[in-house]
């Protein structure tokens, strides 16, 4: 008889289980220490896309690469099913090698005596791409421990992603992404049979198959070897002789290059977070194609006068989304800094920070729209603003005032609101390009003398366009809660700044336009720079706002940098053109917290008795001007003689009483200087005791804290300092140098002092004993 033979005991199959649970162990253990292959760490390349995910910008990755980083929910799930069913169908199954595949291959390459069958699973293709080897048993072994590595730590879903990022697709391409993009000019969201064809036969053999003329052929026969084989197992989503009939590609495309400013400037931005390879703006395609489509046209039409650079900015004011963003006419461009972010540089704004003096000082009480503003030669220290056509109007209406961009009305505005105040209202807006320095900026601010971006102010006229809430800009598409918007101005002071802007009868509406008419929503303000070295033009209509700027990067100037005539007609073409054509635009109506006053009808001032005409304007409840009328004096004139009457000798005559128009002393002292005779209100009756009216002398000139300075070689009578003082009208003043008298004037009338070094007591007095003085300091200039 035979031995019996042993069964194993429970012993023994302890032991087997706990070897096996060791090895086990180990392995797991040795898969996280050992290093992963270097390259899955590779940084890929930096995408930036558009609003709606499509691709805005792709750079090469730090190996040169266009390698983009895949996610398997952007991919059609046909090509996902095709490329698991013909590469490794038991993908989800195996632990990253396949023992059946490996069991299939001994027996048939043994069967054949050659290697007619490899059994190389997804993860081990994509351990051959990351570090690739000789081909060798030896090479094989190792595949396989680093495919059970990586499928150790890797979901089956990142792996499959990792394949599908790294696979070679000839040249620098890798991955079905860049693939995709190169091959058929889209993205693998949705591809044809034809398609996924192409993209499962390609990486087999890169170098041979990869689109270009010398390969049509062997990409043709192999693209049609797959769709024949996907075709036979009903993968094929289409008759297979119509997808044998499509023509393969012959060349790779270009990969996308669109808003090449914002994406180096993002990219720049961003440089922390490269490693996602995914920057997502809030760009619309369609939106900065049109921008940069019309900056293209108006480069064509600006460089033969000079201009060379141009930067535009749309935003959607409602969720402060920038939806495009165009740094200059060329990015590619060799000359003229094409590669500079214009939207992106401090310039001098012109005229266009206007508007935001004007709803600062209503929301103040400093000013209602149609008060009266002096437009007459004015002196500050050293600086004498004009306006840019040189004409003065001697007054205006401060809603006329912004309507025809005068710079006096609104230097004299700015000195009423306070730079440092209003300073401080620009950069609760976001102007982070301001200097911070108490008293950097000076009241030419008013003008343009201090600079802004592009984008900072298409964010300070969404401010205007939404009821006078800042919301910061967003760029950049992410999970986090938009940020509240912050009160900068009342909705009244808005819309009452908003209805001047939407004005059409403006120097700076563009010619053309006055034919073909424009939406009743558009709002805009243009501005110049002094030396015409930038031309803007702002605005906004119900839905967008646009910022338009128009120069030279070297600062070169133009006579044609105008921004009613250069970047005015593109501002209204750009919100035209975006405009949306199936809403129908309405003009807004005036906010709550607006309601009807009483004004004079001359002056736009709270009345006074004085005043004959009344009107109704629009103004803040919560904040009403205090200021009431200066203009009009209520006089009680004597029937029989005609002149005036004062309580010390009214009794006894008969009298009315009556209303007289007086103008200040500084709009006096300039309409006469223009030959234009002014009534004057009636003279008091003999016999009457004068009784000061109104207010005292205030001294114009010189100015508080003056330092003069004597320019050597000149004599001083040719540097004579003028003293000027506004006044009631008729008022005689008399002028006192350290108590020393040194002449009498009308109210009206300049006198002319010889200056001398030292420090001097300047002082004014009516003839009602009223007086103002301050200090000025007389020194010698250098030789």
């Amino acid at each position: 008889m035979g031995r019996t033979r042993r069964l194993p005991t429970v012993r023994t199959w302890r032991r087997v289980a706990f070897l096996t649970l060791l090895v086990a162990a180990a392995f797991y253990a040795a898969a996280w220490i050992v290093p992963l292959p270097e390259r899955l760490s590779a940084t890929p390349s930096t995408v930036v896309t558009f609003r709606d995910g499509s691709p805005a910008f792709v750079f090469l990755s730090a190996d040169d690469k266009y390698r983009m980083a895949v996610d398997l929910d952007a991919v059609d799930p046909d090509y996902t099913s095709a490329l698991l069913r013909y590469e490794d169908q038991r993908f989800r199954a195996h632990p990253g090698v396949d023992p059946i595949a490996v069991f299939r291959s001994l027996f048939l390459n043994l069967q054949a005596g050659r290697i007619v069958s490899g059994a190389s699973t997804i993860t081990m293709q994509l351990v051959r791409v990351l570090e690739p080897r000789p081909r060798s048993l030896r090479s094989k072994i190792v595949e396989a421990l680093r495919a059970l590595q990586i499928e150790a730590r890797f979901s089956k879903d990142e792996v499959l992603a990792a394949y599908m990022t790294f696979i070679p697709f000839g040249g620098n391409l890798e991955g079905v992404e860049a693939a995709s993009h190169a091959y058929f000019g889209h993205g693998p969201k949705s591809l044809t049979p034809a398609e996924i064809s192409t993209l499962l036969a390609v990486p087999q053999s890169p170098t041979r198959r990869h689109p270009a003329p010398a390969n049509t052929t062997h990409l043709k026969e192999a693209r049609d070897h797959v769709a024949s084989w996907l075709g036979e197992r009903r993968l094929l989503q289409a008759n297979l002789e119509v997808v044998l009939a499509e023509p393969v590609p012959r060349t790779t495309q270009p990969m996308p290059r669109e808003a090449p400013h914002a994406a180096f400037w993002l990219r720049t931005a961003n440089a922390q977070n490269l490693h996602i390879g995914h920057i997502a703006t809030t760009l619309d395609r369609g939106v900065q194609r049109v921008v940069e489509r019309r900056l293209a046209a108006a480069a064509a039409e600006l460089g033969p006068l000079g201009i060379h650079n141009g930067a535009a900015v749309v935003i959607d004011h409602e969720s402060a989304e920038v939806l495009a963003l165009v740094g200059s006419f060329d990015f590619w461009a060799q000359d003229h800094g094409g590669q500079i972010a214009g939207f992106l540089q401090a310039r001098s704004p012109g005229s266009a920070l206007k508007p935001f003096i004007y709803a600062l000082a209503v929301d103040r009480g400093l000013a209602l729209p149609e008060q009266l503003m002096a437009d007459v030669p004015t002196v500050y220290g050293a600086y004498a603003p004009s306006n840019y056509d040189g004409e003065l109007s001697g007054l205006v209406r401060l809603e006329e005032a912004l309507a025809e961009s005068l710079n006096i009305p609104f230097v004299r505005l700015l000195r009423e609101v306070g730079v440092e105040r209003f300073a401080a209202n620009l950069r609760q807006m976001g102007a982070g390009s301001l200097k911070s320095e108490p008293g950097y900026y000076g009241l030419s601010a008013a003008i343009g003398a201090m600079e802004v971006t592009p984008l900072e102010l298409s964010a300070f006229y969404t401010v205007l366009a939404q009821e006078g809430r800042y919301r910061p800009l967003r760029w950049l598409v992410t999970d986090e809660t938009p940020d509240e918007s912050t009160e900068i101005f009342s909705p009244g002071a808005s819309y009452l700044t908003s209805r001047a802007l939407r004005r059409r009868d403006r120097p700076d509406f563009p010619s053309r336009r006055r034919y073909s008419g424009t939406a009743p929503t558009i709002q805009w303000k243009t501005g110049t720079s002094y030396g015409h070295r930038d031309a803007w033009a702002a605005g906004s209509d119900d839905r967008l706002t646009a910022v338009v700027w128009l120069g030279n990067f070297d600062q070169k100037p133009s006579v044609d940098l105008v921004g009613a005539d250069a970047a005015g007609p593109i501002l209204f073409d750009l919100l035209e053109g975006l405009a949306d054509r199936a809403s129908v635009p309405t003009a807004p109506r005036p906010s709550n917290d607006l309601k009807m006053l009483r004004v004079c009808a001359l002056s736009g001032h709270i009345p006074t008795n004085a005043c004959p005409e009344l009107r109704e304007v629009w103004g803040l409840r919560r904040r009403v001007p205090t200021q009431r009328c200066p203009y009009h004096l209520a006089l009680d004139i004597d029937l029989e003689s005609g002149l005036a009457l004062n309580p010390s000798c009214r009794a006894g005559r008969r009298y009315e009483r009556r209303s007289f128009v007086v103008w200040p002393a500084e709009v006096r002292r300039f309409l006469t200087a223009q030959h234009q005779v002014l009534p004057k209100p009636p003279a008091l009756l003999d016999g009457c005791v004068a009784q000061p009216s109104g207010r005292g002398p205030r001294m114009i000139s010189p100015p508080a804290n003056e330092i003069l300075v004597l320019v050597p070689g000149i004599p001083a009578t040719d540097q004579e300092v003028p003293l000027i003082a506004d006044t009631a009208a008729g008022s005689r003043l008399a002028w006192f140098i350290n108590g020393q008298l040194v002449g009498q004037t009308l109210g009206d009338e300049e006198l002319w002092w010889t200056p001398r070094p030292g420090r001097h007591e300047v002082l004014v007095q009516d003839n009602a004993g009223r007086s103002s003085r301050r200090f000025l300091e007389v020194r010698e200039g250098a030789p």
